[in-house]
């Protein structure tokens, strides 16, 4: 098992069900090799929603590797950046592949650093995965100046920037940044420490819309507290508005588990989102 700068025991890999992780992707893995890792990356962003749901329901269980594999693989929840991005790099450090967990900031030099990714070094270099930023790239781009991963109607692509003289990877979907990253070490409290300000910050866009997101064998989909958004390459992007209990059925839809009496509670944000 390859370990990172950081120790295993700090992200606690052993705590997540990787046997049951590989079985919700229908995947039987091999030797670790890009081909492995395509497959992989591809296949998580198809099975688990991107979803703030928990979040706005005011339970959320929390970041810790004991909750992840659980919140996502088990109760099938769905979840944000730190709960993806944990699972796809245990995962992967418990099949051999060489991780390091990296975290960034979304859109703007001026924001806090709360959004995490997995740097991934196959064959001598180094890739960048982001299994968990909901309209996201499907599979690793390497993290080299001038890389681009072209999927259909989006083309992805890797710079450098710099932070007051800092090196900095910008990530870009069609010319537009996504988020800046460096490869500086995180331990397992910052990312404690980035769900706290995305789950209770009043200002966080978490705990102030609705955002649901999932790859599916049709197109990409958004949910959010007025409507539905759906891309397909080579279609026009088809937007839908939706009434509140529409909304819930939808998020349903995409494969966010919600009993009854939360789909209710879900309905009722919905409404108070929307003004």
């Amino acid at each position: 098992m390859s370990k990172s700068s950081a120790t295993n025991s700090d992200w606690e890999i052993d705590e997540f069900d990787i046997p049951g992780y590989l079985s919700a992707l229908d995947i039987t893995p091999g030797p670790p090799s890009l081909g492995l890792l395509e497959q992989l990356h591809r296949a998580h962003v198809f099975t688990f929603p991107f979803s703030n749901v928990e979040v706005l329901l005011g339970d959320h269980p929390g970041v810790k590797p004991a909750t992840v594999g659980t919140q996502l693989v088990g109760r099938r929840r769905g979840g944000y950046c730190f709960e993806h991005s944990q699972l796809f790099a245990a995962a992967l450090e418990t099949l051999g592949f060489s991780v390091r967990r990296a975290l960034g900031r979304v859109r703007a030099l001026a924001s806090p650093r709360t959004h995490m990714t997995v740097l991934v070094d196959v064959d001598g270099v180094r890739y960048l995965c982001d299994p968990g930023f909901g309209f996201s790239v499907t599979g690793p781009i390497p993290l080299v100046e001038g890389a681009v991963r072209d999927e259909g109607d989006r083309e992805f692509s890797i710079g450098r920037i710099e932070d007051e003289g800092w090196p900095l990877w910008a990530f870009q979907r069609d010319g537009e940044m996504e988020h800046v990253l460096d490869e500086s070490t995180v331990h397992a409290a910052d990312v404690s420490m980035g769900h706290l300000k995305t789950s209770t910050d009043p200002e966080s866009v978490f705990l102030n819309h609705l955002m649901v997101m999932k790859h599916t064998p049709e197109g990409h989909v958004t949910v959010t507290e007025t409507g539905m958004t759906v891309r397909v390459p080579g279609k026009p992007t088809v937007q839908e508005s939706l009434e509140p209990g529409q909304v819930v059925v939808n998020v349903r839809a995409l494969g966010v588990a919600l009993t009854d009496q939360e789909a209710e509670q879900l309905i009722q944000i919905v409404a108070r989102l929307r003004g």
